[in-house]
């Protein structure tokens, strides 16, 4: 049987680094076992903020891939921001290290004069360059990876010119994203960005999106034939590990972006008074590794837990994933935004496959918090409740894990039964 051919359109591909770029990279990696053939398009020359040179593994052999140039600003961001040239440039909307006098200015600038984001430039000649290769090359679909949206963007201008359809996939929406306030945009900006939104809302095939709510949210500007897509998770990353947990030591670990929009002060309070009434002879530690905003770090000193604090900065997956399962807590943080209902941390899938407990910070009837009553692996309690943060703290100090998970559920956000879905909807699109 001859398989169908799907060019996918993405930013994010090795050597790039964090969670992004697993979403297509996993999707490319099993699509063939569904009578998919990817063909990837890529920048040839990207600036990713941080590397990881184990994702080569996932990439099927003999995989097309084109690549072409891309121009980005980062250099001039950096320049403008006070930062040296080699760098890395962390997400500065949610993540701080320090006070930058020109981070603002570098972020309206971003907001207002590279939309749809600061791959803008990328946009014009991947539309001319791929127009011309699929009338030599023809495909049966086309699947675009956002955000970045200028990967959307391109695979719908690539759609209408050529008549082939686009299933467009939003990790994060775009104008309903929780930090689009952030760029403080004028009105002629916003108006861009919302006419472009539309133009790939009218074009699409059809769309997916990471979360039950923010398909409701998508739905009401436009969105049309929209499904869930859950981020997930690949078992073939957790072969061969197992928890080595410290039984003198008590880990409450969270692995990811923790920025400013996701602190807690009743967490903070809770883990002081954990650690000052500890019954136990266990040293009690939070575990911090990947981006982590100053805010934060100035918590940690305030609330006099510096001593029971590890900082361990951006850190290997393999070596994220053995952090989850020697916790004895995993600390889940949802921003406080507009749209917390909605928003999925990429992490949390493979926080629920080691099968420990979580405790998520957050609104109880949120997605992640019906996720967690669907799969029995933790709780999700408001972040201004603090004696049920406390309690649930408490009673895993004294108790440990003794949570029942349901594993049948957690295996439905695997990334190959997901990519199954995927493949369905190239082969409805594509009759």
């Amino acid at each position: 049987m001859n398989k169908k051919k799907v060019l996918i359109v993405s930013y994010s591909w090795p050597p790039c680094g964090g969670i992004n770029v697993l979403r297509v990279l996993k999707i490319v990696k099993y699509l063939r076992d569904f009578d998919w053939e990817p063909v990837i398009y890529i920048p040839e020359n990207a600036d990713y903020p941080y590397l990881d040179q184990n994702n080569f593994r996932d990439i099927p052999e003999e995989l097309t891939i084109l690549k072409r140039p891309i121009l980005e600003p980062f250099g001039l961001f950096k320049k403008i921001t006070g930062r040296k040239k080699d760098e890395p440039l962390n997400n500065v909307i949610h993540v701080r290290e320090k006070k930058r006098v020109f981070d603002s200015l570098g972020i309206f600038i971003r907001g207002n004069f590279f939309i749809p984001d600061a791959r803008a430039l990328w946009v014009r000649p991947s539309v001319k360059y791929l127009t011309n290769y699929l009338k030599e090359n023809p495909v049966d679909a086309i699947f675009s990876d956002g955000p970045p949206h200028t990967n959307t963007l391109i695979a719908c201008k690539v759609s209408k010119n050529t008549g082939i359809p686009v299933l467009t996939d939003y990790q994060d929406p775009w104008t309903q994203v929780d930090y689009y306030a952030e760029f403080n945009m004028s009105a002629v900006a916003d108006y861009i960005h919302k006419k472009q939104e539309q133009f790939c809302f009218q074009n699409a095939n059809k769309i997916c999106i990471s979360s039950p709510a923010t398909k409701v949210d998508l739905e009401a500007i436009g969105a049309r034939n929209v499904e869930v897509l859950p981020y997930g998770f690949d078992e073939a990353d957790f072969t061969g590990m197992a928890p080595n947990k410290n039984p003198k030591e008590f880990i409450i670990s969270h692995a990811g972006l923790f920025g400013r929009d996701r602190y807690s002060e009743n967490f903070f309070l809770a883990l002081q008074k954990l650690v000052k009434e500890n019954p136990t002879d266990r040293k009690i530690t939070l575990v911090l590794a990947g981006q982590v905003d100053y805010m934060i770090k100035e918590a940690i000193e305030r609330f006099g837990l510096t001593n029971h604090f590890k900082f361990l900065g951006t850190i290997p997956r393999k070596e994220s994933i053995q952090l989850m399962f020697d916790s004895d807590v995993l600390l889940l943080p949802l921003n406080q935004t507009g749209n917390t209902h909605g928003r999925i941390p990429g992490k949390f899938y493979e926080n629920m496959r080691t099968y420990n407990q979580i405790l998520a910070l957050g609104p109880e009837d949120s997605d992640v918090g019906n996720m967690l009553k669907e799969t029995n692996c933790g709780k999700c309690i408001d972040y201004l409740n603090f004696e049920d943060i406390y309690s649930f703290l408490h009673h895993a100090l004294i108790h440990g894990n003794q949570i029942s998970v349901n594993k049948e559920a957690i295996q439905n956000y695997s990334n190959y039964n997901l990519t199954k879905k995927v493949a369905g909807w190239l082969n409805e699109i594509s009759k």
